[in-house]
């Protein structure tokens, strides 16, 4: 019998990779995706430092190399219902992979365009998803890219768990009950919000029509190959370096190699939750091969594998090149300084080996960026989207940062 997976979002940074570890694996896997991604490229002016080759050429690459076929759809998940609908009415598939939303906090703070398009496509295509499911009356495991970043970074002292916290309430008779209740958002951007608000989605499908969901609440992804992408040029990975869709390590490695000062935003004293990308696919897969059972609570697992220091990470960038750290004023609303412990036991438990940092894969990145560093633009990386009107007059220009008019690290 076909294992048949949807990847809605496939093209993407972390569903190209998905999709080749899923289809390697003996899943039968088509990818739904509008391309968007590319687009938001040509509209930002950036582009990824590695080429990344046309939807085609990376199909017809992956049937070269593996010897299996991987579908393509074109379909808006946001917009285009009846195509979703017709498509999950003919594969009936195990699982839908939810990778399809605008992913970058500093894009959906860019403007209002920016942020109404994120809740646009983000809510919808959750929405889509789960209520073409409902209809069909099919038993689809939905497994949601999620994000740590839906319980703010403010630093409270508690351990985060994976997803539900018990509370003590005392009611009107003086008896104090105890509850379960989905551990407290506190998003810090409207795509953080639009991440909280698909957690209501799916704590409500899965009571009202015993749809199977698995929400991943990943930290931040750092890498970019996986051994599937290593199998030919043209399978190459995103790498995103520019100041709405670069990830922070990411963006540390590729300034590390080509001499850029390495960009802290604020005091760097920001800590949070990171995982490489070769951890992400495989725990997607782990997460689709341990799924609840029909009409349980929606099973919430933190998908990461370390937590660091936003500034002592680019110390330990630095180092391995000399390159010079810069502190430049925080586009961001958040906190200077804050701690994080996150619980990752369930992942640890499904028997997943995290990929971490004194690993030797800092090499392998800072190698792909030097092997590419001809495409390196310095005029995309300074943050252009800022959180508050009030933040516009302190923080450093694209000009300044081009010119070397930064702070130094001490």
């Amino acid at each position: 019998m076909e294992k048949n997976i949807i990847v809605i979002g496939g093209d993407g940074f972390c569903g190209w990779p998905t999709s080749l570890h899923l289809s390697r694996g003996g899943y039968n896997v088509t990818i739904v995706d509008n391309l968007s991604r590319r687009r938001i490229d040509e509209e930002l002016g950036a582009k990824s430092l590695t080429p990344i080759a046309s939807m085609e050429d990376r199909l017809t690459a992956w049937k070269e190399v593996s010897g299996n076929t991987i579908r393509f759809e074109n379909i808006d998940a946001s917009q285009q219902f009846d195509a979703l609908h017709a498509l999950l009415e003919e594969l009936k598939p195990e699982a839908v992979v939810h990778f399809g939303e605008q992913r970058a906090a500093p894009y959906s703070m860019r403007g209002l365009t920016e942020k109404r398009y994120t809740v646009d496509n983000n809510i919808n295509a959750t929405h889509n998803i789960l209520a073409a499911i409902a209809a069909l009356d099919l038993d689809t495991h939905v497994v949601h890219l999620g994000t740590m970043g839906v319980y703010g970074y403010d630093g409270d002292g508690l351990e985060i768990p994976e997803g539900y916290q018990k509370v003590m309430v005392a009611g009107d008779d003086n008896v104090i009950y105890q509850r379960e209740i989905l551990y407290p958002t506190n998003p810090g951007s409207v795509y953080h919000m639009t991440k909280s608000m698909d957690q209501l989605l799916f704590q409500f499908y899965a009571k009202n029509d015993q749809i199977r969901v698995t929400d991943l609440h990943q930290g931040i992804v750092w890498g970019t190959q996986t051994p599937e992408t290593k199998l030919d040029d043209r399978l190459i990975n995103r790498f995103d370096y520019d100041g709405d869709y670069g990830t922070v390590l990411n963006r540390f490695l590729v300034q590390a190699a080509v001499g850029h000062p390495l960009t802290v935003h604020g005091t760097g004293g920001q800590t949070r939750a990171f995982i490489h990308i070769r951890d992400t696919v495989r725990c997607i897969r782990l997460a689709i091969e341990n799924p609840p059972a029909k009409g349980d609570r929606v099973v919430i697992r933190n998908q990461m594998t370390e937590t660091h220091r936003v500034r002592d990470l680019a110390k330990l960038v630095a180092s391995t090149n000399g390159a010079q750290v810069a502190m430049v004023d925080n586009p961001r609303k958040e906190a200077a300084e804050n701690d994080l412990r996150v619980s990752n036991a369930s992942f640890i438990a499904l028997g997943l080996k995290p990929t971490t940092l004194e690993e030797g894969l800092l090499e392998e990145t800072v190698e792909i960026a030097e092997r590419y560093a001809e495409r390196f633009d310095s005029a995309t990386v300074a943050a252009a989207s800022i959180w508050t009107k009030e933040q516009h007059a302190g923080v450093v220009t694209k000009e300044a940062l081009i010119a070397g008019q930064v702070q130094p690290a001490a």
